[in-house]
C-alpha cells in the first residue's frame, strides 16, 4: 500500500515537471513571438530607405538625419592643399598701350605699394631717357588701370611702366632699352616687387626700327602761305580778330591753333617772320605774311580739314590784300590744292590699314615732338 502511494507521489510529481517546462516553454515561445512582432512593422525604415518613407494621408515625407549629414562642431572644415589667398590674376596692359609703340612692364608688388613712394622712386632712376615713360596703377575694386603722376595717391598690388619706342625725334636705341629695363628692375628690387614679363631686347628694338621707318613714310606737314600783295603788312589786330573770328585760339607756342571738340589741333596760323605771336604783342605786330600748317598724321580726315583750312587762307587774303602762295611764292591755285588733298588721302589710308590712324591717340603720341 505504501509503495503504490509512493508510486502515485511520484508520478504526479513527474507530471507536474512536465506541466511547469511546458508551460515555460509556452510562455517563451509567447514572449519570442511578441518581440519579433514589435520589431516587424508595415511602415519602411526611413535610416534605411531616406525620403521614401510616407506618413499618413495628409502627413508629409520627413528625411531623418543619417550619420553622413552630422559633421561635430568641434570638426574643422576640410582644407585644400597649400590653401592661400586668392591669386591676383595677371591684368592686361592698360588700354592706353600699345605693344607695337611701347617697351611694356608690370610689376607685382608682395603687399601693396604707395603710388607716391614708387613714383619718387622711379623718378630718381628713369628721369633722363630720350623718350616718353609712363606709369600706371591697377585697381582691383575697379577692374582698371589709373595713370600715375607725381601727385597720384592711393595703394597698389600692380603696376605698368612704358617706354615709348618712337617719337618725331627717331626711335630709342640699345642704351635706352637697358637704362629702362635695368632700371625698372632696379625700382621693383627696392619695394620687393617682381618684373613679369621683360621684353626681349632684339625683339624690342627691331620693333622700334620697323615702326620708326613706318612714321617717316607718312610724316607729311602741308603749309601755305598768305603774303601782302602790295608790300603792305598785314596788322596784329587785324589778323587776332580774323583768326579768333574762324574759332582759332593762340597758344604758348606763339601760333593760333583750329581745334577740334575735344581740344586737337586741325590746323595753325604762324607768323611767316621769326617773331611769334603773343596776346600784347599782336596791337603793335605788323608782318608781310603769314603761313597755315596742316599736320597730317595728326589730323582725322585730313582732306575735310586741309579744305577748311584753305578757306580760310583765302578770306585772309582776300580781307588782308593778301595772296595765297607756296613755299616758293608760286601762286597756290585750285589745280595745287586738289593735288595735296588726293596726297592728304593716300597718306592717311595708308596709316589706316597699318591699323594707325590718323588723327587718332596712338598717332598723336607717335608724331609728337
Amino acid at each position: 500500500m505504501d509503495s503504490e502511494l509512493q508510486i502515485g507521489l511520484i508520478g504526479a510529481g513527474v507530471a507536474g515537471f512536465i506541466a511547469i517546462v511546458a508551460y515555460n516553454k509556452w510562455q517563451e515561445r509567447k514572449h519570442r513571438k511578441q518581440a519579433e512582432d514589435a520589431f516587424r512593422s508595415d511602415h519602411r525604415d526611413v535610416l534605411l530607405e531616406p525620403g521614401e518613407g510616407a506618413r499618413n494621408e495628409g502627413e508629409s515625407a520627413r528625411r531623418e538625419p543619417v550619420a553622413d549629414d552630422i559633421t561635430p562642431a568641434s570638426a574643422a572644415p576640410t582644407r585644400p592643399y597649400r590653401d592661400s589667398a586668392p591669386r591676383r590674376v595677371l591684368p592686361n596692359f592698360p588700354a592706353a598701350l600699345d605693344v607695337r609703340a611701347d617697351c611694356i612692364i608690370r610689376v607685382e608688388a608682395i603687399e601693396p605699394l604707395d603710388a607716391s613712394r614708387l613714383w619718387a622712386a622711379q623718378h630718381e632712376v628713369l628721369s633722363g631717357l630720350s623718350k616718353t615713360v609712363r606709369w600706371f596703377g591697377f585697381d582691383d575694386s575697379e577692374n582698371l588701370w589709373h595713370p600715375l603722376t607725381a601727385n597720384s595717391a592711393g595703394s597698389y598690388h600692380w603696376f605698368c611702366v612704358a617706354l615709348q619706342l618712337v617719337d618725331r625725334q627717331g626711335s630709342i636705341g640699345e642704351g635706352d632699352y637697358i637704362r629702362f629695363s635695368g632700371g625698372v628692375q632696379r625700382v621693383a628690387e627696392q619695394f620687393l616687387a617682381v618684373p613679369a614679363g621683360l621684353p626681349a631686347r632684339s625683339e624690342v628694338l627691331g620693333n622700334a626700327t620697323e615702326l620708326d621707318r613706318f612714321c617717316a613714310d607718312v610724316d607729311v606737314q602741308i603749309g601755305i602761305n598768305v603774303v601782302s600783295a602790295n608790300g603792305q603788312p598785314f596788322h596784329g589786330t587785324k589778323l587776332r580778330g580774323l583768326a579768333e573770328s574762324e574759332g582759332l585760339v593762340l597758344r604758348d607756342d606763339g601760333c593760333f591753333h583750329a581745334c577740334d571738340e575735344e581740344g586737337n589741333t586741325l590746323f595753325t596760323l604762324c607768323n611767316l617772320e621769326p617773331t611769334l605771336f603773343a596776346g600784347e604783342e599782336m596791337r603793335s605786330l605788323q608782318t608781310n605774311g603769314v603761313t597755315l600748317v596742316i599736320d597730317v598724321p595728326r589730323v582725322a580726315n585730313g582732306a575735310v580739314v586741309f579744305e577748311r583750312m584753305m578757306q580760310f587762307a583765302t578770306r585772309l587774303g582776300n580781307t588782308l590784300n593778301g595772296v595765297v602762295v607756296d613755299d616758293n611764292r608760286a601762286p597756290f591755285g585750285p589745280e595745287a590744292a586738289a593735288l595735296i588733298r588726293t596726297q592728304i588721302e593716300q597718306f592717311q589710308q595708308h596709316m589706316a590699314e597699318q591699323g594707325i590712324p590718323a588723327g587718332g591717340p596712338l598717332a598723336r603720341r607717335l608724331f609728337s615732338a
